[in-house]
């Protein structure tokens, strides 16, 4: 018969075996029951060193035992005492208990006088490593207080097909470094700025939205500065696309003229913009897909100064106007810096959405992301050539997120593209005159 000992190592083996199983192939369960209670004591137990160690403390005046020598005593032993008396203690800031989330746990501190959440993001990447997780997020939903979401593994290593969207110009392109679906909403945030260098994923998210806005009741408008390579492909679905500049200029005098159409409508039916319309006189939403954004600003000669800038006026009007209109941009590009001219800085400050990828040089990483937090820009730097479709995003809810977009082929999108070719309106009927309301209606 086996002797205990045998026993007991079969029986850890298959504990051991069953744990992991139970890892590999529920791991939700997993980190619910067993992994989040030990990670929340250790993390209560380990706060103060982490703290100390991070520079998060702050020394403060306390009464305390201590101890001090005293009289030498004949023997030659030192006597010592304990004496109450106010000392300079090392205090952490208060943390409640950690609670658990889908990819890791998440915190409340109190911050310490003096303090400001931006002394807690400085420390992000040392909180990490202390801990042992991926990424540390800080941030900040009340005065003196901080919330620490620790992500354990990257969530953006793998990630789901293109689901379905229900939603009228909203599509879920990918999913943020929090678990939650990557989201572009033009109704929340009509304009996108989207950088990022060959083979960084920026076509894979132009192709997500294809697919994603095709099956919906809006008109497509490409500007292809490639020659119409990039977007060629998806014209059965597309209601106008321009390649070339001089193209794109005519296209945006009539998206400027569609837009004071649009303007005189809602003026006569007193409605702010168009979703205050009744259904009935409501016009189609436009998505304008811009690729290489560059080209419509870069001058060989002074010939085409006017003709440049004529563009970027138009472009900007666009921009500025076209949301209570139901116009919305999406605008792409690899290389999109000051250089190209003030126009472009002008465009950047209406598009409120931004995406970069992994771009090559610092300048484009800054122009997209410069006037938001620093923190944003060197993660945007630290994107790695061998994970296409990472970026960081700036949307809706004002934060900053690394997100991943699913991958979407050439061939998903054009499959979208020829079978909702009939749900593309025609150019010229989108430009017709606009249905004017009656008296009764206005």
């Amino acid at each position: 018969m086996p002797d205990q000992h045998s026993i007991a190592l079969g029986v850890l083996a298959a504990v051991a075996a069953g744990l992991w199983a139970w890892r590999r192939w529920h791991y939700r369960s997993f980190w619910l029951v067993l992994g989040y209670p030990i990670t929340a004591v250790t993390v209560l137990a380990t706060w103060r060193k982490v703290a100390l160690g991070c520079g998060l403390t702050k020394k403060r005046q306390r009464f305390w035992f201590t101890t001090v020598p005293g009289l030498v005593a004949s023997t030659g032993v030192v006597r010592v005492k304990r004496k109450w008396q106010r000392i300079a203690v090392d205090t952490k800031p208060w943390m409640w208990l950690p609670m658990p989330t889908r990819h890791g746990w998440r915190v409340t501190l109190h911050i310490l006088e003096g303090q400001i959440p931006a002394d807690y993001a400085d420390a992000a990447e040392r909180l990490a490593h202390s801990w042992g997780v991926h990424a540390v997020r800080v941030t900040s939903d009340k005065p003196g207080r901080v919330r620490l979401a620790a992500t354990i593994r990257d969530p953006l290593v793998t990630v789901d097909e293109l689901p379905p969207s229900t939603e009228l110009l909203k599509v879920t392109v990918g999913r943020l470094e929090t678990g939650r679906p990557w989201v572009v909403d033009f109704r929340t945030v009509p304009h996108w700025l989207n950088a990022g260098a060959t083979q960084s994923g920026k076509s894979n998210l132009a192709n997500a939205l294809i697919v994603g806005l095709s099956p919906q009741p809006v008109a497509l408008v490409g500007f292809d500065l490639k020659g119409g390579v990039e977007f060629t492909p998806y014209s059965p679905r597309l209601s106008a696309l321009a390649t070339s500049r001089a193209e794109c200029g005519g296209l945006l005098d009539d998206l400027v003229a569609l837009m004071t159409d649009r303007m005189g409508v809602c003026r006569m039916a007193s409605a702010r913009n168009i979703w205050q319309l009744p259904p009935g006189l409501r016009p189609v939403p436009v998505v304008v897909l811009v690729d290489e954004l560059a080209e419509l600003y870069l001058m060989a000669d002074k010939s085409e100064k006017d003709e440049i800038a004529r563009t970027s006026t138009a472009l900007l009007r666009v921009a500025q106007l076209g949301r209570a209109f139901g116009i919305y941009l999406f605008c792409c590009g690899q290389r999109i810096g000051s250089d190209l001219g003030p126009g472009v800085t002008a465009l950047r400050a209406q598009c409120s959405g931004r995406i970069c990828h992994r771009v090559n040089d610092p300048e484009t990483a800054t122009m997209t992301l410069g006037d938001l937090d620093p923190a944003a820009l060197d993660s945007a730097r630290a994107i790695a050539a061998e994970t296409p479709g990472v970026a960081i995003v700036a949307g809706q809810d004002g934060q900053w997120y690394r997100a991943r977009s699913f991958y979407v082929s050439e061939a998903a999108a054009e499959y979208a593209a020829r079978s909702y070719a009939d749900r593309a309106p025609a150019w010229a009927d989108v430009m017709a005159a606009q249905p004017q309301p009656d008296s009764q209606t206005a």
